[in-house]
């Protein structure tokens, strides 16, 4: 757990550097939306690998900070319209190549990164993971999914 804390920090930097730095994505509107969104999803589920980990090492039933992510996965879906009214705007303004597809693939990832960790578990990279998807041939609820849920019926949100 440690480690995907890590590495989703590690990769907020490496992702806008290497996008902006060495293949030089250009930081229009639609590619910036969609960049920031990306970011801002990392540095959650980062900060959720935190604070699973604390919430381990304490024996406590839910980690803390349930209802800030509660907020946060409704904040997510209204920055996730509100980035694709930026994108779909410079495309319809005649934005192409460059200043506008690298902010559309962004999307798409942000909003994969959000349902991976608000809702279904979308990334599998532990053998218990890929042996759950093959036995079961379904995606199971991510861990901040069944958390939230958790601290639901205990505080009765």
């Amino acid at each position: 757990m440690k480690t995907l804390a890590i590495l989703e920090f590690v990769n907020i930097p490496l992702i806008a550097g290497v996008l902006t730095g060495v293949l030089g994505m250009p930081l229009t509107t639609a590619n910036t939306a969609g960049l920031v969104l990306v970011l801002i999803v990392l540095a959650e589920g980062g900060a959720y690998w935190w604070l699973k980990l604390a919430q381990l090492s304490s024996r406590s039933p839910v980690p803390a900070g349930m209802a800030v992510y509660r907020r946060l996965s409704r904040v997510n879906v209204g920055l996730l319209v509100a980035a694709a009214v930026v994108v779909g705007a410079c495309l319809a303004e005649g934005g192409s190549g460059a200043r506008v597809w690298p902010g559309a693939a962004l999307w798409v990832f942000a909003l994969l990164e959000h349902v991976n960790y608000f809702h279904l578990q979308l990334m599998h990279d532990t053998r218990a993971d890929l042996a759950h998807l093959m036995n079961t041939r379904r995606l199971r609820r991510s861990h901040l999914a069944l958390d939230l849920a958790r601290a639901s019926r205990r505080s009765g949100w």
